[in-house]
C-alpha cells in the first residue's frame, strides 16, 4: 500500500503537468482572443503550480519521524503549509479582482474570440476532474494540504465558469461582461482561500474533533467489557491526526492488573477503529458496581 507521501507526490506531479499545460493554453487564448478574464484565469492556473510545490514540501516534511527536538512528530508542518497555500490563493484572488475592477472603471476591454471560449470550456472540465481526483486522494490519506490543493483545482474550475460566462456575454455585444467575470472569479477564490485557512488554523489551535467523531469514540469506549461509564472524553486535532484523552469508570474492587487490561483494551480498540489517532491516553476511575446496578434496576 502506498504511503501518504507517495500518494501526495504522485498526485502533485500530475497536477503540476496539467496546470502548466492549462496555463499556457489559457494565456495564449487570452492574448489571441483578447480576453482579460482568460488571462486572469491562466494566472490562477499558474499559481496552482506554486501551491502544488508547497503541498509536496508540506506533506514530505510532516511525514518525518519524531526526533529529540520534536518528540510529538512534525504533522503540524502540513497545517502551516496549508495556511501558506491559503495566503497564495488569497493574493491571487485580490490580483484578479483588482484587474477586473480596473478594466470596468477605465473601459480597457475588448470582444473576445471563440478560442477563449473553447479554452474556458476545456478548463472547466479538466479542473473539475482534477478536483475530484485530488480530493479523493486527500480523503484517503487525510491530508489537509492535499485538500487545499484540491480546492485550488475547484476554484480554478469555478473561475473558468466565470470566464466562460463573461466571454459569452462579451461575444453577444456586452464586452464589459469580461472584466465583470474577473471580479466574480475573485470572490470565488477568496472564499476558497478562507475555507482552507480556517481548517488549517483549527488544526494548529488544538480544536476538538467534530461531534460525530466524538460520539463514535464514546460508543466504542462504552461497549468495551469492564467499562461502566465514560467520565471524560477530550479530543484535539494535531495537523491531520488527532489525540484522544478518555477517563473511564471501572469496578473499584478489581485488581490493578484487571483495570489495566480494561484500559489497554479501550486504548487498542480506539486506535484500531480510528487510524487517524496519533496517541490515546486512557485513565481509569474506580466506581462502585452496586451504584450502577441500582441505577439500571431503576430504569
Amino acid at each position: 500500500m502506498d504511503s501518504k507521501k507517495d500518494i501526495t507526490n504522485r498526485i502533485s506531479v500530475i497536477s503540476i503537468v496539467i496546470n502548466v499545460i492549462l496555463s499556457v493554453l489559457k494565456f495564449a487564448a487570452g492574448i489571441f482572443a483578447h480576453s482579460s478574464a482568460m488571462i486572469s484565469d491562466s494566472v490562477h492556473s499558474l499559481s496552482d503550480v506554486l501551491s502544488t510545490f508547497a503541498v509536496i514540501a508540506g506533506v514530505n516534511l510532516s511525514e518525518k519521524r519524531s526526533d529529540s527536538d520534536h518528540p510529538y512528530g512534525h504533522e503540524r508542518l502540513e497545517s502551516i503549509f496549508s495556511i501558506i497555500l491559503a495566503g497564495m490563493l488569497f493574493a491571487t484572488g485580490i490580483g484578479i479582482g483588482y484587474a477586473g475592477v480596473k478594466g470596468i472603471i477605465f473601459g480597457t476591454y475588448s470582444e473576445p474570440g471563440m478560442f477563449a471560449l473553447i479554452a474556458a470550456a476545456a478548463s472547466i472540465v479538466i479542473k473539475e476532474l482534477m478536483y475530484r481526483y485530488t480530493m479523493a486522494a486527500a480523503k484517503k490519506v487525510n491530508s489537509t494540504a492535499l485538500k487545499a490543493d484540491a480546492w485550488h483545482h475547484r476554484s480554478d474550475a469555478l473561475s473558468s465558469v466565470g470566464a466562460f460566462i463573461g466571454i459569452i456575454g462579451a461575444m453577444l455585444g456586452f464586452p464589459v461582461c469580461d472584466p465583470i467575470a474577473s471580479v466574480i472569479i475573485c470572490f470565488f477564490i477568496l472564499k476558497a482561500a478562507w475555507d482552507i485557512f480556517a481548517e488549517a488554523a483549527n488544526q494548529l489551535v488544538d480544536r476538538a474533533c467534530d461531534e460525530e467523531t466524538q460520539e463514535r469514540l464514546r460508543r466504542v469506549v462504552e461497549c468495551q467489557d469492564g467499562v461502566l461509564c465514560v467520565d471524560l472524553l477530550r479530543t484535539r486535532l494535531f495537523g491531520s491526526r488527532m489525540y484522544v484523552d478518555v477517563e473511564i469508570g471501572a469496578d473499584g474492587m478489581l485488581p490493578l492488573y484487571k483495570s489495566h487490561e480494561i484500559a489497554e483494551r479501550v486504548h487498542n480498540e480506539i486506535e484500531r477503529e480510528f487510524p487517524d489517532v496519533k496517541h490515546c491516553m486512557v485513565h481509569v476511575n474506580p466506581k462502585s458496581i452496586d451504584d450502577f446496578t441500582e441505577n439500571n434496576e431503576n430504569y
